[in-house]
């Protein structure tokens, strides 16, 4: 096509933009990509008693990891860390979702670490049914907290784990106290009553509650006030002042309907503004006062070994359930059996009583 029939379509051939011209060969020759280095089991226990931030995280994440390669890894570094820890308190945080515990986490955790407290927050982000993804942005939420060099925080998802907490939750407190954090901050998915597991691995409770949410009769009725420690009335600030006042009149009645934690504890019923950081002090020197008295009446300890004791007998149940589930025979049997069910042949209950006893 010569250029006066090019000038007559509608096609038109436009010059483009010059090409860059490519980096420098010395240049390039003085670019080496370093491939990271994968930390040896020893380098990373080493590096969690040296209070290394960077070698906890990795620790946590093989700890969490259902790789199967991971879990001696995983055995062997909770070993290591079991006899460097137990030197801390550990806080459960609870509440609806928007009652605000990472704001209230973040006020907390800034008043303890700017007070020589190494603080470690486990936070629990709820996972999605049909993806299974999470979000984990407690430290975008957090980004005070976050800057703070003696806190450490730890999003993790909740995946398929029932009780608010991620499945290894307990171990990762293991670490955290190994590499020297003495305040440990668990804070739950927020669901609903199955979260109260998270009373099984802490040993102080802290219930958040809205005033004015219309939640004061439901919250005396459902049985995560029985194990709470303590209930804090967020949002206590502008017009919502008085009704906090109220709701904690209200709940201060409620805790004396229930029967005597036998530790020597009374709970008790506070008010905070998280938001603008009101009430929170008095908040800790209750939590303080509760360690004083628990120890000192041995109940700390004890309770401490009761949890022990569950989560041998937890562990075994979930183990039991892996080792069922990933039979190969039971696998093959499964699918018989739910084909039965979906035609009619037989029930849920004599396929569960087939598939278990004829393994």
């Amino acid at each position: 096509m010569n250029k006066k029939e090019a000038n007559k379509s509608a096609l038109k051939e436009i010059e483009g933009i010059a090409q860059p011209k490519s980096i420098s060969v010395k240049v390039a020759s003085t670019l080496k990509i370093k491939r990271v280095k994968v930390p040896t089991t020893k380098e990373l226990i080493n590096g969690i008693l040296k209070k290394d931030k960077t070698f906890l995280s990795r620790a946590i994440t093989i700890v969490e990891s259902t790789v199967e390669k991971h879990q001696d890894q995983a055995r062997e570094i909770i070993e290591a860390c079991l006899s460097h820890s137990n030197k801390s308190i550990r806080i459960g945080i609870t509440g609806v979702p928007g009652v605000g515990k990472s704001t209230f986490i973040e006020q907390f955790g800034k008043l303890l670490s700017q007070n020589n407290y190494k603080v470690a927050v486990l936070a629990v982000d709820p996972s999605s049914s049909i993806s299974g993804g999470s979000i984990l942005g407690d430290k975008t939420r957090m980004e005070d907290l976050v800057k703070e060099p003696n806190a450490f925080i730890r999003p993790s998802a909740s995946r398929d784990s029932l009780g608010g907490v991620a499945r290894n939750t307990r171990e990762t407190v293991i670490l955290c106290e190994a590499a020297g954090y003495n305040v440990i901050l668990i804070e739950t998915v927020g669901v609903g009553q199955s979260e109260t597991v998270v009373h099984s691995m802490t040993d102080f409770f802290l219930l958040l509650k809205l005033a004015g949410a219309g939640d004061e009769l439901q919250g005396i009725k459902r049985g995560i006030i029985e194990m709470a420690d303590s209930i804090v009335i967020n949002k206590a600030d502008g017009h919502n002042i008085t009704a906090a006042k109220l709701a904690q009149t209200e709940f201060n009645r409620a805790l004396h309907l229930y029967p005597n934690k036998g530790n020597d504890w009374t709970p008790k019923t506070l008010t905070c503004s998280a938001l603008h950081n009101e009430g929170i002090s008095e908040i800790w020197e209750l939590i303080q006062n509760f360690n004083s008295i628990t120890k000192k009446n041995g109940c700390f300890q004890q309770k401490r070994n009761d949890q022990n004791k569950y989560w041998l007998l937890q562990t075994i149940e979930n183990t039991l359930k892996s080792d069922f589930y990933n039979h190969p025979k039971t696998k093959d049997e499964l699918k018989k059996q739910l084909i039965l069910i979906s035609e009619h042949k037989t029930t849920p209950f004599e396929a569960a009583n087939y598939l278990l006893t004829k393994r």
